[in-house]
């Protein structure tokens, strides 16, 4: 039985870390090390000093989405239909640069010598047009073998139809060539739409080898530890869906993993946020390299419309927006005199200036400490000291050719880090149709608090919510998961005419297939949750809506969504065109302590900070009570991270240590 539970983020400055024991919890941040991420993970459990003995480790891991974002993914075959070579490269024409005439093309994940044709095909009813002999296999055989890759992914036309070409095809590759890893579109998507389908399917091949390399290499490295064990230590990766999986499984589905930690951040606020009886939120965790916002209307809205990088991925994930604005962003003046911040980070190594690490570039980080938002002492626990001097001689560089003080450019950096944020809120919210005065802004990642108030002003809104210890509320989320699968299968035909039988023996078959999934994850019944992705005959795009077997209330419910969406809805005929389960496990056996009652008022320090009359209130969050409340401008320290409360907000300190704010 397990009995105690760490959540893992790796991020890409540092690796968070959250320990459970079943009535009290630890946190825990080392440097990142990205060449071998299990490296920190390794060091911080020896930090951490806690027993492998029935541990379960729940880990958000960065390994597949940085393989794909720098092309460093595995060499991999890709198999499709004769004439369909080129479906890849092709893609859906969207130009990413619409006004330059003539842009740098976008070169394809699989090169065209790695794109192998053969001769079989389906039809879109899934009737055999023509079928694939034993030479041809043969021949396919030794074609790989002369390319030598690592993987091989198999995407034939409708074999969401009809999977059997595609699964004779994996079988006789595993079986010849057995140190490849092999996946088809079939198992990966069964969806309409082969470019997706197909880049899905790429993704996963793809990645899926160096998943499975770094996730035995971790799983080596905890067992190498020394120590007996009555109940080995249980591994878990968090998905892209917000559900956990087990590593045996990881890496088979690796595609699923894109979205691993930043799922685990929404996780974690919706849970922080759900004790104080907010459920709508808008989050945004600011990391060192990079800050994710969404949108939560109740619950986490998943998306298979992502992108990674530039790469469509179809696979269920958490609907949020990326962009490079991170306390590690890096800031410069650029060709026409103006000043810029980000997308590129310093990153781990070296970090900002202030980390004394060999950075030289002005970041975010180094803004807030110089403008006395940061504290030189005690940054991680005083874990580390920050370097004051590094850090303005690094804004050095950007204050003279702008004409302004080291402040001054400080400042500048700051507001121009916020607008890239701002814009990114209003992305999910103003350009959906939400309105940002109706949700709570919640922030979390190590350098989100400093940034909270002054977002909420540009936005209007007027409340935020800083959850405790939400440094590493990404590392907290992994705990808060539980063991879940999100499956599809196209099937599409008009909506009131569908063949019912058809439809619930598909919904059998999917839940079926992921019940017997985590029957070694759960203990008690799952629970199940059907839908339908729907569209009007025509459209290309889809919405998504819980199923119902009333046929006809379905479609009305459609037409209401239609229009809340897009402002109307059409008399025509609605079609059905995937199904989806979603099927989770056990509840969460995580509890967020309270604190405790005989907890003193906390003691107040003063310090000057740029931009402020006079000097502000400081105060450590530990020893922050419950029902305390602090008027801004002031700054609350932690172990992790720091909140800036500005003036015009003042503070509540709810049961949990979370820091509700409102506007005066």
């Amino acid at each position: 039985m397990l009995t105690h539970w760490l959540g893992v983020d790796t991020g890409g400055t540092f690796t968070d870390f959250v320990y459970f024991d079943g009535k009290s919890i630890q946190i825990h941040k080392v440097l990142s090390t990205p060449d071998a991420p299990e490296r920190a993970i390794l060091k911080g459990i020896d930090e951490l000093g806690i027993s492998l003995d029935g541990l379960h480790l729940i880990h958000g891991s960065t390994v597949a989405t940085n393989a794909v974002l720098e092309g460093k993914g595995v060499k991999t075959v890709y198999i499709t239909n004769t004439g369909f070579a080129d479906v890849l490269t092709i893609g859906r024409q969207a130009r990413r640069e619409l006004y330059n005439l003539m842009p740098e093309p976008s070169l394809p994940l699989i090169p065209a010598d790695c794109c192998i044709e053969v001769n079989t095909r389906l039809s879109a009813k899934g009737e055999l047009l023509k079928d694939l002999n034993q030479s041809d296999i043969d021949c396919l055989i030794k074609t790989i073998e002369k390319i030598t890759p690592a993987s091989v992914a198999i995407n034939l036309l409708f074999s969401f139809v009809d999977n059997i070409q595609e699964q004779k095809i994996k079988k006789q590759l595993t079986d010849s060539l057995e140190s490849i890893f092999v996946c088809c579109s079939s198992d990966v998507l069964p969806e309409y739409k082969e470019y997706e389908r197909g880049m899905a399917t790429v993704l996963n091949a793809y990645v899926g080898p160096l998943m499975q390399g770094y996730l035995y290499r971790l799983l080596r490295g905890l067992e190498k530890k020394p120590g007996k064990y009555d109940v080995r230590p249980c591994l878990s990766v968090l998905q892209s869906s917000g559900g956990t999986i087990q590593a045996a499984q990881a890496g088979k589905y690796a595609v699923n993993l894109l979205l691993s930690g930043p799922a685990g951040g929404l996780k974690g606020a919706l849970y922080v946020a759900g004790l104080s009886g907010e459920s709508k939120l808008m989050s945004f965790d600011m990391g060192g390299t990079s800050t994710d916002v969404a949108l939560i209307d109740e619950r986490i809205k998943l998306s298979s419309e992502g992108y990674i990088g530039q790469y469509p991925v179809a696979v269920p994930m958490v609907d949020m927006h990326t962009i490079g604005a991170g306390g590690g962003s890096i800031a410069y003046v650029d060709a026409g005199g103006l000043l810029n911040v980000g997308p590129e980070s310093a990153g781990a190594s070296p970090g900002p200036a202030c980390y004394d690490q060999g950075g030289i570039l002005p970041t975010v980080t180094d803004a807030n400490l110089v403008l006395g938002r940061l504290q030189a002492e005690g940054f991680l626990g005083k874990g580390m000291q920050l370097n004051v001097a590094a850090a303005r001689e690094a804004l050095g560089k950007i204050a003279v050719p702008l004409g302004l003080s080291v402040e001054e450019s400080a400042q500048g950096i700051i507001e121009i880090a916020n607008e890239h944020m701002v814009r990114a809120l209003r992305t999910i919210s103003v350009q959906r149709g939400f309105d940002p005065q109706e949700f709570a802004l919640t922030c979390f990642g190590g350098a989100g608090g400093l940034h909270v108030c002054a977002l909420a002003d540009a936005l209007k809104m007027q409340r935020a919510i800083v959850p405790i210890h939400g440094g590493v509320l990404s590392a907290l989320g992994m705990l808060v998961a539980v063991p879940g699968r999100d499956l599809s299968h196209s099937c599409i035909q008009k909506l009131l005419s569908s063949d019912r039988k058809n439809i619930e023996s598909l919904f059998v078959e999917l839940e079926t297939r992921g019940i017997d999934e985590l029957q070694d994850e759960i203990t008690v019944e799952p629970r199940i949750q059907r839908s339908a992705d729907l569209r009007y005959q025509g459209q290309s795009f889809t919405l998504n809506l819980p199923w119902s077997d009333e046929l006809n209330q379905l479609e009305q419910s459609f037409h209401e969504l239609h229009k809340n969406t897009y402002g109307h809805d059409l008399e025509i005929d609605v079609e059905l065109v995937n199904l989806r389960v979603s099927i989770k496990g056990d509840e969460t056996v995580f509890k967020l302590p309270e604190l405790s009652e005989n907890k003193k008022i906390a003691t107040v320090q003063k310090i000057d900070c740029y931009g402020f009359e006079e000097e502000i209130n400081v105060y450590q969050r530990e020893e922050l009570a419950k029902g305390q409340k602090i008027k801004g401008p002031a700054l609350i320290l932690e172990t992790v991270s720091t909140t800036l409360i500005d003036a015009g907000w003042s503070c509540l300190v709810d049961d949990w240590g979370n820091l509700l704010l409102y506007k005066n």
